[in-house]
């Protein structure tokens, strides 16, 4: 169920947190504004689109979400997969794929998925998010250096490529005034921190280049009039066929979205000390997600740098995200037209800052240097967000991750034959044991770990070991968490192979679960209950009333 954290933080509202609130609301608003333009243009789409998804999105993910301090709007993730569906299918597809992200992001909040994306494995949300990186940072060279031309290659190779030949018609003008914008943004910070590095660095630019008459490329020369106003989506070309064919980038959207903000709401946890509702948040995410795109907008989700802005100027409730939306708005409708003047390297170097900032390499390092599965996770999906998209990429990952998983969890699952001695059950739980005697014509199967489809041949493997068939054999199984359907089948199988050589099957400390599963499947029924043990030491017994 939709729980919004609003409504349990407004019953005890004072005045003092009303101030930091409006505060925050105030920086992270001239935070956002530079940045929801550049995201805008970056993705290809008119840049009042991007100030009125950080309008609705900021707006509706703080009023409904489940995080106190979470900031929505447009996301750097969405850039590279925005950009692919406007080229593809124009502005209607973004308009189209953003509301079945929304829908998707709800559905997932709805059947809870939110508590389970949250611990995505660690090195495909690097991989993605520098490759990500990796993509905008070589997107925003044609602007940053003033390089003519519109027949720039959609893939990263081929704008490189593009780059290097086109070199002697760099504007060396442009070129400097991105690199002075990147300058502003990394060292006014240092400086006087209250106010942000972006705006400053978009301010000095955007004066210098109009009091020196400079001919450089503006977003009103680019883009035409700026358009500050919402309008209501047209779906009159909107069919079953368009529908099929947004469902991969709406997927991979939602899916984006669902990391991002989640990720971001974790770490805005440890820093408050409160915790996230994440099916909360998703369910809020798919709202604003759908809402949005009718109002003019595209889709967004949670930021962790405007987050983490609002968090550092003192934000402490919902309200302090609905305050910047209401900021932006106003930005928006009173000052748009002179958004026109911005020149078009400066929101590059805003998004060269952005795309390092993404990049998580020390991250990145650190994963190359750990294990050799979590390496190639990581590297599998950085090269196939450059190479192949993030459509492949993501789902790529998450099933290499898996496998790795399996794999992992295979290791820690073994099946050991004991003929001789056994420890007793006080092994398990401290140092003080002692063995117990194997009678003899008796087999001890010693079980550690989940009993799954990843170790089904295990028990044939184990089997090779023995020769002739004993009278009893006891598996012991006080170590083995789960049973699922093709551990049982294994299972059912092995006990079949024994019965029909005259071998008894005993079962020794059956952990809970694993006792449902054998009772429902009827493997407990058919070994019958008194040779189902509650301890080793029992069922040594049972093995003796056997044999002798």
């Amino acid at each position: 169920m939709l729980n919004p954290v609003f409504f349990s933080t407004i019953k005890n509202y004072r005045q003092k947190t009303l101030f930091s609130d409006l505060t925050a609301g105030l920086i992270v608003g001239i935070v956002a504004l530079p940045l929801a333009i550049a995201f805008a243009i970056a993705s290809g789409v008119p840049p009042q689109m991007g100030l009125i998804t950080a309008v609705v999105v900021g707006f509706f993910v703080s009023f409904l979400g489940g995080s106190r301090v979470q900031i929505g709007g447009p996301s750097g993730a969405f850039i590279v997969v925005i950009y692919g569906i406007m080229q593809q299918f124009g502005l209607q597809g973004v308009v189209v794929a953003s509301i079945m992200a929304g829908v998707i992001l709800f559905i997932m909040g709805m059947i809870r998925a939110g508590t389970i994306i949250q611990f995505m494995p660690y090195p495909i949300v690097v991989g993605f998010t520098s490759g990500i990186a990796l993509i905008i940072f070589t997107t925003q060279m044609q602007d940053f250096f003033g390089i003519p031309g519109n027949g720039v290659p959609g893939d990263p190779v081929g704008k490189w490529a593009y780059y290097f030949n086109h070199a002697p018609s760099i504007n060396p003008m442009a070129a400097a005034m991105g690199l002075l914008t990147v300058l502003i943004t990394i060292l006014s910070p240092k400086i006087y921190r209250r106010i942000p590095g972006s705006l400053v660095a978009i301010i000095v630019v955007t004066l210098l280049v109009n009091t020196l008459n400079l001919e450089l490329e503006t977003i009103g020369s680019k883009f035409g009039e700026f358009s500050a106003s919402f309008r209501l989506a047209d779906f009159s070309g909107v069919n079953l066929e368009l529908i099929n064919q947004l469902l991969v980038p709406a997927f991979t959207l939602a899916m984006l979205g669902a990391i991002e903000s989640l990720l971001s709401a974790i770490v805005a946890d440890g820093a408050t000390g409160y915790r996230h509702r994440p099916n909360t948040e998703l369910m809020a995410q798919g709202v604003a997600n759908m809402l949005s795109p009718l109002v003019g907008g595209m889709g967004g989700s949670g930021a962790l740098a405007k987050t983490m802005t609002n968090l550092r100027n003192g934000g402490k409730t919902p309200l302090a995200g609905m305050f910047h939306a209401v900021i932006l708005l106003l930005f928006m409708l009173l000052l748009g037209k002179l958004a026109m003047m911005i020149p078009l390297t400066a929101l590059a170097g805003i998004l060269v800052v952005v795309s390092y900032n993404m990049s998580e390499w020390r991250s990145f390092r650190s994963i190359l240097k750990s294990s050799r599965g979590e390496a190639s996770v990581l590297l599998v999906t950085f090269l196939l967000t450059i190479l192949v998209g993030l459509n492949i990429a993501l789902p790529f990952g998450i099933i290499l991750a898996l496998i790795l998983f399996v794999n992992r969890v295979m290791e820690t699952s073994e099946i050991e034959v004991l003929k001789h001695e056994v420890e007793d059950e006080k092994s398990f739980i401290s140092e003080d044991f002692e063995t117990l005697d194997i009678p003899k014509g008796v087999e001890v199967f010693q079980i550690r770990g989940p009993f799954f489809f990843g170790i089904a041949n295990k028990f044939e493997e184990a089997e090779k070991e023995i020769g002739e068939a004993p009278k009893v054999r006891i598996l012991r199984m006080r170590r083995v968490p789960f049973i699922d359907s093709t551990g049982m089948k294994n299972l059912r199988s092995f006990c079949n192979r024994s019965w029909k050589h005259g071998t008894k099957i005993l079962l020794s400390g059956v952990t809970p679960k694993a006792m449902r599963a054998l009772i429902k499947d009827g493997l407990y029924d058919e070994i019958g209950k008194e040779n189902v043990c509650e301890n080793i030491e029992r069922a040594l017994e049972r093995a003796r009333e056997i044999t002798n």
